[in-house]
Formats: C-alpha cells, structure tokens, sequence
C-alpha cells in the first residue's frame, strides 16, 4: 500500500506523538502500583510526582512555539525525543522519589516540545486543505500510545524498570527517524497574508472561559490518570498485571475521540461538553463504586478515554476558531490549562487518598465533574459564530481553512504562500 507524503507524515507524527504523549507522560499512572510498592512511596508522593510532568509540559509549551521557529521543527523534534528518552531512562533507573521525579519532570518537557514541532512542520509541507485529517490522526497517536503500552505491563507487571527501559528505546529510534522525515523548516507565513488583528477583549474573554473548562476537566481527570490502576490493586486486590486492561480500554475508546470532536463541531460544543463531562464523572464513579469487577473497570476505562479524548479534540478546535491565524496561542491556552488543572488535581487527590481512602477520593473528584457539566451553557461559542451561523462551515478542517489568509480574504496555499486556485 502507497502512502501519500501528508499520510506518512501524519502516520509518523501520530508514532512520535504516542512515544512522547502515550508512553513518556500518560503510561506512568499504569506503572503507580509496582513503582510505589519498590520505592516504598505513599499516595500523597505519588500525586506529587504524577504532578511533575504536567509543570514541566506548561513551561516547555510556553518556549516550544520560539524554539519551533528559532530551532526549526526538524531540530525541536529531535530534542524533544532526547530529552523523553533520557527521563524514561532516569525512570527505569531510578532508586528513590527524587529520581523518579527528575525523570518523570523531563518526560514532561518532551511532551510539550513535541507538538509545536509537528505542527510547525505540517503548515510547511502538507497540503492546507488536508491540515484537518493530518492533525486528528497525529492526535490520535496519545490512544495509541496508550494501548501500545499495555502489552508491557500485562507480561512485566513486576518489572517496570525493564518497562521503562524499552520504551526508552523506542524514543531513541524514534529520534534517529526523526532526521529523516522531519523537514527542518519553520513555520509558514506567506508575505501577502493578511496581517494578524489585536486580540479583542471579546477573544480574551472567552479564551479564560474556555481555559477555566479546560482546567477543571484536567483537575477532575487527574484522579484517573495517575490513581485508576493503584485503586484496582489497592481496594480492589486485583493482580497488578490486570490493570493493563484499563489502560487498553482507555487507548481503543480514545480513537474515537477525534470523531466526536468534529461531531461537537458541527453540532452544539456546550451540550456535548456536558454529556462528554458526565461521562468522565461516572467513569470516576464507576471504577470507585466496583474495583474488583474487572469487566465494569474495564468498562469505566472506555467511557473515560472517549469522554476525555473528545474533551480535549473540542477544546482544540475552540482554540483554533478563537484565534484565527494564531496556530502558536489558540489551540496551546487550552491544553496549559488542562494540564494545569491535572497538576493541581494530582497532589490533591493523592492527599484525599491518604486521608479518605479511594473510594471516596474518586467520588468527590466525581462530584466536581457533575458541577463542571452543570456549567457548560457557558462554554464560549466562537467569534461571530451568533451572526453567521448558517454560514460557518463547520469541523477540523474548516477550522484551519480560517488560519491563512490574504490581504482580500482568500486562502493561502501553506505550501506555495500564494491564494489558493477556486
């Protein structure tokens, strides 16, 4: 089978996207129970080391879009790899908390290099009108990644270190095939696109609306992320192997992630943001309520990653449709705030953890994602969405045709910079 060079790109973005997002970054909360059994760490030290990777990807994310530019996205992708690989590696080394910290830290600013780059690197060399396609696929490389890593856990449960050492080769063949297929050029803007306008105070204000939703679903999320695996061994003595269907459950739902954005899209992004949070609450609810039913966990993990993939695919798109031509703000203020909210929930569920116990840590967090949903007529429509309703193309897609434009409101080839042929 022939690929077209969008496809490939869009393939082995969506490979390094499972490498840094999947493995270096999501997998950990997989490995809690046999981490945390041989390094003798309590819970409220756990949700302070799954917190780790989350800072280090805000402060990456913030100098990602210069370094993308400076560095150009062949160079920024090949050190994002190095820096993943050498946290994995710390990780499958480590002795004590700190260490395991420092690796998990870096990993973090793996997964914030890593975006930037891809994205820089597909406005220069895939065609604008499959900008849409090659984004969601790249995108689904995190469910990927996911699932990729549940072979690992369900035949070395007990052995982790070996885990980490093997994802941490991964991460290096993948940055030795990153020379080859990452073209290192900059991000495209053609001469006679349309200057950018100030962002109005109408932008910036639904921007902190669509940021204040972005950081309670990364709050309320953080509880399954890192604990979900931990309270199936710990309250519901299942055998730590056994907790690697979860996380395959999570990968295979989260695949359809990327459709149900687009649906959101092309139907009612609050309503859908509702339905989707309420199924992140009862995901919460459900792992809490029967740990040692490995078929309703399993169950709990599938509506998790649809409910949590189609969240963050929405806020992406909201992004991008609040700042037109703004590829290196719009679509990065939402995903910051996601991750500050896990941030901030990880140490906090950890502590409620130590004090309440699993059940009801996960219920409390369950409760919060209710609230959120309540909420969601607020979640911000699009500038002049209200005016030109009938007219808005919808989807992913359309959302980036927004993004290049020139001076008479034409699309512009990303590839050429001149206005595209009718």
């Amino acid at each position: 089978m022939t690929f077209s060079p969008s496809m490939r790109f869009a393939l082995f973005g969506a490979g390094l996207i499972a490498i840094t997002y999947g493995l270096a970054r999501f997998a950990f909360g997989l490995f809690v129970p046999p981490i945390r059994a041989d390094l003798g760490l309590t819970p409220d030290v756990i949700g302070i080391i799954g917190a780790l990777p989350l800072i280090s990807f805000i402060l990456a994310s913030v100098v990602a879009p210069v370094l993308a530019i400076r560095m150009g996205a062949r160079y920024t992708a090949m050190l994002s790899g190095t820096v993943g690989a050498s946290g994995l590696l710390v990780i499958s080394q480590a002795p004590d908390a700190l260490s395991l910290g420092v690796g998990v830290f870096a990993c973090g600013i793996s997964t914030g290099l890593m975006m930037p780059a891809l994205s820089g690197a597909m406005q220069a060399v895939v065609k604008r009108s499959m900008h849409g396609r090659v984004s969601s696929i790249m995108n689904a490389g995190t469910s990927i990644g996911v699932a990729v890593a549940v072979p690992t856990v369900l035949f070395l449960a007990d052995a982790w270190r070996i885990a980490y050492g093997s994802f941490a080769v991964l991460a290096v063949i993948a940055v030795v095939a990153t020379w080859f297929v990452v073209p290192s050029v900059s991000r495209v803007s053609p001469s006679d696109s349309e200057p950018k306008p100030p962002i109005s105070s109408l932008q910036w204000w639904r921007l902190g609306r669509l940021s204040v939703f972005s950081f309670l679903m990364g709050f309320v999320s953080a509880a399954y992320w890192i604990f979900a695996p931990d309270l199936l061994v710990t309250l519901g003595e299942l055998p730590p192997a056994a907790t690697g269907w979860l996380w395959l459950a999570v990968g295979i739902a989260g695949l359809g992630g990327a459709v149900v954005a687009d649906l959101a899209d092309r139907n009612n992004p609050p309503i859908t943001q509702a339905l989707m949070l309420m199924m992140l609450s009862t995901s919460l609810a459900l792992l809490a309520a029967s740990p040692g039913n490995l078929f309703l966990a399993a169950f709990s993990a599938l509506v998790f990653g649809l409910a949590y993939m189609s969240l963050t695919g929405l806020y992406l798109m909201t992004g991008i449709r609040l700042l037109p031509g703004r590829l290196s703000l719009g679509p990065v203020l939402p995903f910051v705030a996601v991750s500050l909210g896990q941030a901030t929930g990880s140490p906090i569920v950890g502590k409620l953890v130590e004090v309440f116990g699993y059940a009801d840590a996960f219920a409390m967090f369950a409760a919060i994602g209710v609230v959120v949903a309540v909420l969601s007529p607020l979640y911000p429509r699009t500038i002049g969405e209200e005016a030109e309703e009938e007219e808005r193309e919808p989807g992913l897609q359309a959302a980036f045709d927004n993004q290049l434009l020139d001076a008479e409101g034409e699309p512009i080839d990303s590839v050429t910079g001149k206005p595209e042929a009718s």
